[in-house]
């Protein structure tokens, strides 16, 4: 948790002097750094110890990207968080994602991280690669995604979309055929709800 977190925070530190000195940017999003605390004198040896958020605590991305949440994409923190999150998709070639922001205003808590499965620069992180990819499909820059110059990713989606189905259609009875995928090689799927 403590890894995971933190790593995020460099992240959003660098994201934060590239972000910042643009005019009209205004305020970025924190990732608050959290400690672990070793209490040996204690039945619980190990905690975690981060600043406490007071006020109103939003969920700006979930994990699964399927939750459609409207102060993400109204909220000025929320643009900023989907900014981050596009930045940072940019920035590692696709390989990384930070994912689940959540916190009060522009301070961020609790925070995952979806890698590619061989990882990302020695980096696993704590999320599914579905994470990746639904953001991928579903991310929808804004006026801070322009601002920082990112690339669509809508477009690049489609194109990967329209060459896919022109492949299949090249195919001879490509509705017939069936593909199946061994269980060792199907995606783990970490941290999600036994509900999904």
């Amino acid at each position: 948790e403590c890894y995971v977190q933190n790593t995020a925070r460099e992240y959003a530190k660098i994201y934060a002097a590239e972000a910042e000195p643009l005019e009209g940017f205004g305020e970025v999003p924190e990732i608050i750094p959290i400690f672990l605390v070793h209490r040996p004198a204690n039945n619980i040896p190990y905690a975690t110890v981060e600043e406490e958020l007071v006020g109103e605590f939003v969920k700006y991305s979930v994990r699964d990207g399927k939750e459609v949440n409207f102060l993400r994409r109204d909220s000025e923190a929320g643009q900023k968080c989907c900014t981050f999150q596009h930045w940072v998709y940019e920035k590692t070639n696709g390989n990384l994602l930070v994912t689940d922001l959540q916190g009060v205003g522009m301070k961020l808590t609790d925070v995952g991280i979806a890698t590619l499965a061989k990882g990302y620069k020695g980096f696993k992180g704590n999320c599914s690669i579905s994470f990746i990819e639904q953001f991928r499909a579903l991310h929808q820059c804004n006026k801070y995604c322009e601002m920082l110059g990112l690339k669509s990713l809508q477009t690049t989606h489609q194109k990967q979309r329209k060459a896919t189905s022109m492949k299949s259609k090249n195919l001879p009875n490509s509705s017939t055929i069936k593909k199946t995928v061994p269980k060792k090689a199907r995606e783990p799927r970490d941290f999600i709800s036994s509900e999904h």
